[in-house]
């Protein structure tokens, strides 16, 4: 028997294009595959509830599909890095492979491991798998990281093409004898008192496989009309693909070439290249949060920290959080979050810019809030996303750009059909009784642009 491979998966749940999956099979040993729940290393951001609930699933699925294919996935918890060199040690391990992360503590972790690995003479290699373009590989004309989008989506289609995806191993090569594994129910991701996730389980099925088939049926029956109703959140035209993405069910050059494919020159070309163009903005998240590791906790433009957030009223943020606000398009995406894990893009930037602009809560609140009962919610996009609204983030909306949410569900909603499924009391035909508005817009506008003249002064 030989040395074993270990393939430590993380954010890349999938067989399919999967470079380090694909490496440890070719080395031509047993593999083992290996899931760490690290709630220990420093730095490591801990789970929200909703993304804990899509990770049990999506980690049953790939279990069942490695014993499929002839080996294992072995489920361990604790620090990172030490559990690796446990299990290099229980099972002989002559090689580590993984797929690259770009978090700054988790490059720390995969940093330090690397090197105790090779030092103790196993042999350790990590891929390109989870973003189009790695980071420091897109840099300005000064050898710098992009700030702005456009230039950035520019440079990276100046790039080579982005490499065909992997096919899925038919077979894995397993061990005799594999390492004990925890049981993933004993490991309490799902919420059981209360079980708050009907919704969820209505909405989702996580899992590599029902992934392709979310991104087929996408391609075959709502990108062509994703162009011109991707801002409508009741038209389902969007691909709700990112939790896929998020988990690395699909990875993004999957996504990437199938669209091409699909699309060719035809009708839905348009359409193809307004959907990748969201593609491109998760890779400038990444590229963010890879130059800016604490987007989650500091303004990424310095001149925000002078902005004089009031201490938050606990009732107006609690009013927020559960859809009680008193303007429908706030209250049915925020009651969508809840229900299912989910919002719709443009009603998270309506909900986000009301709270930090109506409501003068500091963003950091809201992405809190959003890390906790989002399914897709990553160390990138979430925070790179409310400092966008908030103004203080790369490539921002201005601060002074308030949405008002009424106008927006006049614009978005005509037929007022999100808003009756998420809020119907807000509907004429409902005898439900709305809740009073808990703001004027207009003078709350007002108070945000006063408050925004102390950045302008401390420039």
């Amino acid at each position: 028997m030989g040395t074993p491979s270990l393939v430590w998966f993380r954010d890349d749940l999938r067989l399919a294009d999967n470079p380090a999956l694909r490496a440890a099979i070719e080395r031509g040993e047993p593999v083992i595959g290996v899931y760490i729940l690290d709630e220990e290393s420093a730095g490591v951001r801990p789970l929200g509830g909703a993304a804990r609930w899509w990770l049990h699933h999506s980690l049953a699925e790939l279990r069942d599909r490695f014993i499929d294919r002839g080996s294992v996935l072995v489920l361990r918890r604790g620090a990172a890095g030490r559990v690796i060199r446990d299990l290099c040690d229980e099972t002989g391990a002559g090689a580590v492979f993984w797929n690259r992360r770009y978090g700054g503590p988790e490059r720390e972790i995969d940093a330090d491991l690397k090197s105790a690995l090779r030092d103790a003479g196993v042999e350790v290699a990590s891929f390109a798998a989870n973003v189009l373009f790695e980071p420091w590989t897109v840099t300005t004309g000064a050898g710098s990281h992009y700030s702005v989008y456009t230039p950035f989506w520019k440079a990276c289609q100046e790039q080579p093409a982005p490499r065909k995806p992997l096919p899925e191993p038919r077979t894995i090569p397993g061990r005799a004898q594999p390492p004990a594994s925890d049981e993933l129910d004993d490991w309490g991701l799902l919420p059981t008192r209360p079980d708050w996730a009907g919704g969820l389980r209505e909405r989702w099925e996580p899992g590599e496989q029902a992934a392709r088939r979310r991104l087929r049926d996408f391609l075959d029956e709502d990108l062509g009309s994703y162009d011109a109703a991707r801002d409508e959140p009741a038209a389902g035209a969007t691909s709700l693909l990112s939790p896929r993405l998020r988990w690395g069910e699909l990875s993004p050059h999957t996504v990437w070439h199938d669209t091409l494919e699909h699309a060719g020159t035809g009708r839905h070309a348009a359409s193809a290249h307004g959907f990748l163009s969201e593609v491109g903005w998760r890779e400038f998240a990444w590229h963010t949060l890879y130059h800016f590791p604490q987007l989650a906790e500091k303004n990424l433009r310095a001149e925000y920290d002078a902005f004089p957030w009031p201490s938050p009223e606990r009732a107006d943020l609690d009013a927020w959080q559960q859809g009680r606000t008193g303007f429908r398009m706030v209250d049915a995406g925020m009651r969508e979050l809840w229900s299912s894990g989910y919002m719709h893009n443009r009603v998270r930037m309506i909900t986000a810019s009301f709270l930090i602009k109506n409501l003068l809560i500091d963003w950091r609140r809201g992405e809190e809030w959003f890390w906790d009962t989002l399914v897709d919610a990553d160390a990138a996009s979430n925070p790179f996303n409310w400092q966008w609204v908030a103004g203080s983030g790369a490539d921002a909306a201005p601060f002074f750009r308030v949405f008002n949410p009424e106008l927006q569900a006049d614009k978005f909603d005509k037929t007022g059909r999100y808003v009756r499924e998420w809020a119907p009391e807000y509907a004429d035909d409902t005898d439900g009784e709305p809740a009073e508005p808990m703001v004027d817009l207009k003078q709350t506008r007002r108070r945000a642009l006063d408050a925004f003249d102390v950045v302008k002064r401390s420039r």
